[in-house]
């Protein structure tokens, strides 16, 4: 199959609140197949266009595509990715190489730069990114700065709210309580605990009472959101009781499929497949058999997020989940790369806090608090 892959990004102040679009199409027909686009926090235009490139080739190898022709109104990545020009800035060499690499999926892959006017549909879902990132709902999307422009001053939220310290924030944040659910039996085991459904222990159970007595002191919760799996729900009930916030499933907050590893000690996992393990590792693009790659987890937890904040914007949220998807939520907030979720340690039933803010930025203000356990 032959796609086409139309991508943009853009930034509100380069650097500013940014986001991407990607659309693919069927290269025969014109239709389109899939469509992403999201946020990227605060970063410059050129980010925010790797981003899309690098979605739209992630979208296109999902449905099966062998030959890809990417087509963006960007010349600096179009040249880049081309081999005509090469990649100087530090920031640049990492997309580029994410970008290579996924095109080493396909039989064959090529570059053309277009006029924005013909790149419309990209150019609008990344603009559609950027306001749902800043809490923005309009009629009409809003043109992205274009490149060369000068930084805008971001708008705030609100004309009362000050600057958030020294990080210059504006706006009134949502805050998410990040708390991971209490002990379960494999979890003692030290198994691949995913889609698998155990309930907690007595000592979960304890975990989840003690962390809810913790947030019951917090005021003016504006709900409690939770994983649909047991062990979260069990959690997240405990704190909905004794805060006296809704309590709301979502999906989107399901720990990792980890397919045939499901149960498996890390040790058991490798022996069974050595190779596959090896990279998962190290490649948030490899799932593993049967399962669902690191990758897939960020997009799908930062739709949720997107969500969130739409629908609690400026208010304190509970969220109740798994280590993978809380990982997922703090490594948006601390603006960097996968390597996180292989060096961040949380614990069972800890609490880590991170605020998004109107205008893009964020904060993290705690990270596998456990105190309330001991």
């Amino acid at each position: 199959m032959k796609v086409v892959v139309e991508a943009d990004g853009g930034s509100r102040g380069n650097p500013g609140p940014a986001g991407y679009g990607a659309v693919v199409r069927d290269a025969g027909t014109g239709e389109v197949l899939a469509e992403r686009f999201d946020g990227v926090g605060v970063a410059t235009n050129n980010v925010a266009e790797y981003r899309g490139l690098i979605e739209g080739l992630r979208a296109a190898a999902e449905l099966g595509a062998r030959e890809v022709a990417v087509r963006m109104d960007s010349k600096l990545v179009v040249e880049q990715m081309s081999g005509r020009w090469k990649v100087k800035h530090p920031a640049m060499q990492p997309l580029a190489l994410e970008a290579r690499e996924l095109a080493r999926r396909f039989d064959r892959v090529g570059y053309e730069w277009i006029p924005r006017e013909r790149n419309k549909d990209a150019d609008r879902l990344a603009n559609r990114a950027m306001d749902e990132q800043a809490g923005i709902t309009r009629a009409e999307p809003q043109q992205a700065e274009p490149q060369q422009a000068e930084p805008q001053q971001a708008e705030p939220a609100s004309q009362s709210a000050p600057p958030a310290s020294w990080t210059g924030a504006v706006g009134t944040p949502t805050r998410f309580h990040l708390l991971r659910h209490g002990q379960t039996e494999l979890s003692v085991a030290r198994r691949y605990s995913g889609r698998g459904n155990p309930p907690l222990t007595d000592v979960g159970r304890r975990q989840a009472e003690a962390a809810a007595r913790r947030l019951a002191k917090l005021d003016g919760l504006a709900a409690v959101v939770t994983s649909p799996l047991d062990r979260a729900r069990s959690t997240a009930q405990a704190v909905a009781a004794a805060t006296g916030a809704e309590l709301v499933v979502h999906d989107g907050l399901i720990e990792t499929d980890f397919g045939a590893w499901e149960g498996l000690t890390f040790a058991e996992a490798a022996a069974r497949d050595p190779e596959v393990h090896r990279t998962w590792l190290g490649d948030p693009s490899v799932p593993p058999p049967g399962g669902e790659t690191f990758d897939q987890v960020h997009s799908r937890v930062r739709r949720v997020r997107t969500e969130l904040i739409a629908r609690y914007g400026g208010a304190d949220v509970v969220v109740v989940s798994h280590v993978t998807p809380i990982k997922s939520l703090l490594r948006m907030a601390l603006d960097v790369g996968p390597s996180l979720l292989f060096r961040l340690h949380l614990d069972l039933a800890s609490l880590s806090v991170a605020e998004f803010y109107p205008d893009g930025h964020a904060s993290v203000r705690l990270i596998n608090d456990t105190s309330h356990c001991v």
